[in-house]
């Protein structure tokens, strides 16, 4: 099953990286959008985010969150591999 991940829309290598490996993936831009509706992909990566990058203080999501600040696209999909087990 291909897992659904929200990419935000800066992290445009990781978005391409992801999607070559098999993920759906979709830009999302976290500071225009209210981001209702979180809860459809499996997994959300963002480049330094706080505690309230969903537009909320009360961050409440199942998806695995991934902050990808410094990382590669490589050790993205490598965290993200590991968290979807």
């Amino acid at each position: 099953m291909k897992h659904r991940i929200a990419v935000e829309n800066s992290l445009t290598p990781i978005s391409e990286y992801l999607s070559k490996k098999g993920y759906d993936v979709d830009s999302v831009d976290f500071s225009r959008e209210y981001t209702k509706g979180m809860d459809l992909y499996d997994a959300i990566i963002v480049t330094g985010f706080n505690k309230d990058f969903l537009g909320v203080e009360d961050t409440n999501t199942k998806s695995v969150v991934i902050d990808a600040k410094g990382l590669t696209a490589e050790q993205v999909y490598s965290r993200l591999e590991n968290s979807l087990q």
